[in-house]
């Protein structure tokens, strides 16, 4: 088993091509002009302790202390240590709301983004819990399952809108109903369920569907972004304001936040109603919650991690640069004696 860290540094192996073809390119261009100069019988004899063999063992040496060296920044990783992960923390499920309502500007910049806000600073604040997503409108999708990836929840939320779900309207019901799924039926967590919404075009039922799911331990909050007087949805077209959204009347709909039946769902379901406008007070809220919350235990498993062996490298590397540096291109006796390549005593 192996990993590579840096595999943009392979590119730096073309260098040793360039310079294995340039050692070729000059041994070529050497050889021509020793013919040219002389009979190459009478150059091994007046330079009779120069050996054939050195400069390309050399030029090998070189190349494998470079390759080495270039190995050590690509740095594989073998072989595997293993750690055993212990986590206490709560779970928690956004359910944000994406219909066209929550792209309202009373609140800056749109209600949508504010409470894209609001949940990524809250992931922020989060230690070892788990966290999930859902999205809503005239249907409810889940945008990402329950993880420990904190990173992974805040790509993912800055890719919601309303244009992820197919039919529009407010189907909080069909998001308490997906958020009971989203917790592991054998873990012992504490639950916490937030729907993050302006609360216009609710259904009914919603207040029963929250209690329904607080026996199964899941506590719900509700998180409001808008205000009282409302706003114009505004619609646009390639990023640019083409105009208002109207009804059939051809009267320009004003969406205004829904207090009242945040606050029915938050009650059914032994949670609180929060006012989202103001963030800080939102995350400081949060922060307390699950500060106050009991975090039991909810995940050990071992994992493989592969470890650096750059070093190995580092070191062949150096060595086989050390021995180019070494290596004279003279005849080396001993060798000669041994006669390993098969070669005359004068080649050697």
């Amino acid at each position: 088993m192996y990993q590579i860290e840096e595999p943009k540094y392979f590119y730096l192996f073309i260098f040793i091509a360039v310079l294995i073809v340039m050692y070729l390119v000059v041994a070529i261009w050497k050889r021509k002009k020793q013919r040219e100069f002389a009979d190459l019988a009478l150059l091994s004899k007046l330079s009779p302790e120069k050996s054939k063999f050195k400069p390309i063992l050399k030029i090998i040496m070189l190349v494998l202390g470079l390759a080495f060296l270039i190995l050590a920044l690509v740095n594989p990783k073998m072989g595997t240590k293993l750690k055993t992960i212990k986590r206490q923390g709560v779970d928690i499920v956004f359910a944000l709301d994406v219909s066209k309502s929550m792209l309202a500007e009373d609140i800056a910049p749109n209600r949508l983004e504010k409470s894209k806000q609001i949940i990524s600073k809250i992931v922020d604040k989060l230690g070892s819990d788990r966290v999930g997503i859902i999205i809503y409108a005239g249907n409810a999708y889940p945008l990402l399952p329950i993880t420990t990836d904190h990173g992974a929840a805040k790509m993912f939320l800055q890719n919601a809108s309303p244009d992820m779900v197919s039919s529009q309207g407010t189907a909080i019901n069909e998001a308490l109903k997906l958020a009971k799924t989203f917790f592991d039926d054998d873990t012992q967590t504490n639950r916490f369920l937030f729907i993050i919404s302006d609360g216009e075009d609710h259904e009914k039922n919603s207040s029963k569907i929250a209690n329904e799911i607080l026996n199964e331990g899941i506590q719900t909050f509700t998180i409001g972004v808008g205000t009282n007087k409302g706003a114009p949805i505004p619609i646009k077209r390639n990023g640019k304001f083409i105009g208002y959204k109207k009804d059939n009347k051809d009267e320009v709909v004003i969406t205004k936040l829904n207090v009242e039946t945040l606050k029915d769902i938050a009650k059914s379901g032994k949670g609180k109603y929060i006012y989202g406008n103001k963030t800080s007070k939102t995350i400081e809220f949060v922060e307390e919650l699950l500060l106050k919350a009991d975090k039991k235990e909810f995940e050990t498993k071992q994992f493989s991690d592969y470890k650096d062996q750059f070093q190995w490298f580092i070191g062949l590397g150096l060595l086989f640069l050390v021995l180019d540096i070494f290596l004279l291109n003279k005849k080396t006796k001993w060798v000669q004696k041994m006669n390993l390549f098969n070669e005359s005593k004068k080649d050697v």
